[in-house]
């Protein structure tokens, strides 16, 4: 084909350097490929983009700028287009990738042109990174960063320790945004002051555990109190709030700061900083916040895990000491029954030595009775009476106490609720609870201070309390908080406030169970205790309590039963510890009672059976070993010889529970260790009852 020739190019000028300085300057990267496919020529652009310089590409074979996975694949395709050469784009419908010459990889479109037609044996290859293009720029970005807030999430599944997930955070925001310093702040509970959880390429004053005051004038205070994404296009200029000389002299210019909230609370904020200006768009804003969201929701889920641990740890240790209790309270029937028998004894009554060593031994068995009560408030296995219970009449009274007995140094409020509901709860384990805090409170008040109790009513429990053992989700609640301005906790402290026998307070001011109870009693009326507390700040205990749908007044105490027995009573007595039975024995002699002692329901039944005489009153354990329970005795009993009266008794509060659930009301219960005195009540009432 004949050449065309150019009209109006001078001719001093030729065709051919036209064109070359066209194929030169052209914006594209083109290449000039001979139909063995070896470049003949290449222009500035392509040798830029492949990272060659123009020398070094001429003489190479095209195979070389295709990644090693698919180069025998590409052979046979330049072959088969060679014999059938056409103009054709490639890359339209598929991704096609480029090989640099440092191995990396760049995502193209090539268009080939083959030009044959004109009587040359060559194909001109254009190649245009696509990434340059705006829209492929910005779908390769929101790529990037989904594939980085994938590697968050994938973090904190994988990972239960939320310091390592807080670690990385910064690492994977600057990767991703490839900035030069990322940055965690977490806000301390006391609103105070922000402190450095994790960053990366951190400037002077801003290392790990740095704080920094939540003022308007600081750049964290500032996203604080705007409780949105912030945007520092150029530091120089920033005149909102003060900015630090060191990120100046960093030569950081732009910044993107972006709060964590929980629960639309602000808890801390990702901070982001550049060395260009107006670096943080529109992009860049999405993805840190979707970050923020992410890392919220991390750390929810571990303070919700590290709730129910801690629910579980304390649900252990109460089964633990619960069944102690149980076991020790045989041992205090024993030990309490042989001493009222032995200060009675004639021989001892005149002596007075004797009857002081009785005394203390008695006193210290009546302390262990009590340890091992507060050791089943713990466990949750004490009997409670729950009734509706007035928290405003209930706490004046209970601060007119305190005014008397407390330090005068210590000053006591009350704050009610107008119209609070009435709870429902035990009034007297209540009472015993708020107790057990003001004397905590007292001893956290040294020099003084102030005590303050108020109410409020709450619709449901906090989030965090309601994963709390046997707690009512369902039910409204009333919050009874008690706060002191004492010496506060630390974290540790706080952490461990709930086990029993923990306490900080010196040896001989203390036992370690007033808490404990108090968290045992709480989950045992279904509800749930929560405390906020810092080292210098005071503390604030909470009592949730679900409110009494129809209320009515508090039960009144029951007036002391007549101890009066009545002489020859015949008693059944069934226990199977030979040394309890033998001191309930001696306890229903001295009472006047003739008494048939057995070990088993089953040498119950056939005494009974055999007529070995009328009975009056049936004295069972509920626990009797391996064979048929009391409680099921008693049913029998009941069945055969009706006219029996039935008293069981227990040192194991869960059966006593179970037992109130399932018995009739004519059945008394009977709670050991028990004294002479408290079982002659208790046998009084059960007559009275069937009479």
């Amino acid at each position: 084909m004949a050449e065309v020739p150019i009209r109006g190019l001078p001719s001093d000028i030729e065709e051919g350097s036209v064109f070359r300085s066209l194929f030169l300057a052209y914006p594209d990267s083109l290449l000039l490929v001979d139909q063995s496919g070896r470049i003949v020529l290449a222009n500035p652009s392509v040798a830029a983009l492949l990272g060659y310089t123009v020398d070094e590409l001429l003489g190479l074979n095209v195979d070389v700028l295709v990644p090693d996975s698919i180069r025998p694949r590409h052979a046979s395709y330049r072959e088969a287009y060679g014999r059938a050469p056409r103009p054709r784009p490639m890359g339209t419908q598929m991704e096609l990738v480029a090989r640099r010459k440092d191995g990396s990889e760049v995502m193209v479109e090539v268009a080939l042109s083959p030009l044959q037609n004109h009587g040359l044996p060559f194909v001109v290859a254009a190649i245009r990174d696509i990434g340059a293009y705006p829209r492929v720029k910005q779908a390769l970005q929101r790529a990037r960063y989904s594939e980085h807030l994938a590697q968050l999430g994938r973090l904190a599944v994988d990972t239960r320790d939320l310091q390592v997930v807080l670690q990385h955070v910064p690492e994977i925001i600057a990767t991703a945004l490839q900035v030069e310093v990322a940055v965690l702040w977490l806000l301390d509970s006391n609103r105070l002051e922000f402190r450095v959880a994790s960053g990366v390429g951190l400037v002077a004053g801003e290392d790990i555990g740095a704080r920094i005051a939540n003022r308007h004038d600081t750049p964290p205070g500032f996203v604080l109190s705007q409780g949105r994404p912030v945007v520092v296009p150029d530091y120089r200029k920033e005149d909102r709030f003060s900015v630090p000389q060191a990120y100046l002299d960093a030569g950081l210019v732009s910044a993107l700061a972006v709060p964590l909230t929980d629960l639309g609370r602000v808890i801390g904020m990702l901070s982001v900083r550049s060395k260009e200006s107006k670096r943080f768009g529109d992009e860049e804003v999405r993805f840190l916040e979707s970050l923020s969201s992410l890392l919220t929701t991390s750390l929810q889920r571990v303070q919700t895990e590290e709730a129910l641990n801690h629910a579980q740890r304390l649900e252990s240790v109460g089964q633990l000491t619960g069944g102690i209790a149980h076991d020790f309270n045989n041992l205090l029937t024993v030990i309490q029954g042989n001493l009222q028998v032995l200060e009675e004894l004639p021989a001892l009554a005149q002596d007075s030595f004797a009857q002081q060593l009785l005394s203390a031994a008695a006193r210290a068995s009546r302390r262990g009775a009590e340890l091992t009560g507060k050791l089943l408030a713990f466990s949750r296995r004490q009997m409670l009476q729950p009734s509706a219970v007035d928290t405003r009449a209930l706490l004046h009274s209970l601060a007119d106490m305190l005014r008397r007995t407390l330090d005068q140094r210590i000053r006591i409020e009350i704050d009610t609720a107008p119209g609070c509901p009435p709870v429902m709860a035990d009034p007297g384990q209540l009472e015993s609870a708020l107790l057990n805090i003001a004397i905590n409170a007292r001893d956290a008040m040294p020099e003084g201070g102030t005590l303050r109790f108020r109410t409020e009513v709450c619709g449901s429990l906090p989030p965090a309390m309601r994963s709390a053992p046997n707690s009512d989700a369902a039910a409204r609640f009333v919050a009874i908080s008690i706060t002191d301005s004492g010496t506060g906790m630390s974290d540790e402290v706080k952490e461990r406030a709930f086990e029993p026998f923990f306490t900080t307070k010196e040896t001989g001011r203390g036992t370690g169970l007033g808490l404990s109870t108090v968290y045992g009693f709480i989950n045992q009326s279904r509800g749930a205790v929560a405390i906020d507390s810092k080292v210098g700040h005071g503390t604030t205990v909470t009592l949730y309590l679900p409110q009494q749908a129809q209320a009515h007044l508090p039960v009144a105490v029951e007036e002391r039963a007549d101890e009066t027995i009545p002489p020859g009573l015949r008693v059944m007595l069934v226990e199977d510890d030979a040394e309890v039975r033998k001191v309930i024995e001696i306890f229903l002699a001295t009472l006047g009672c003739e008494v048939t002692a057995v070990a088993t329901a089953e040498q119950a039944l056939t005494a009974l059976d055999a007529g070995a005489g009328p009975f009056d009153l049936l004295l069972s354990d509920i626990a009797l070993g391996a064979g048929m329970r009391g409680t099921r005795l008693a049913t029998e009993v009941q069945r055969r010889f009706p006219q029996l009266s039935v008293l069981l008794m227990s040192g194991f509060s869960s059966e006593l529970l179970d037992a109130d659930r399932e018995v009739p009301p004519s059945w008394e219960l009977l709670r050991k260790p028990c004294t002479r005195s408290e079982l002659a009540q208790a046998m009084a009432k059960v007559l009275a009852g069937r009479a």
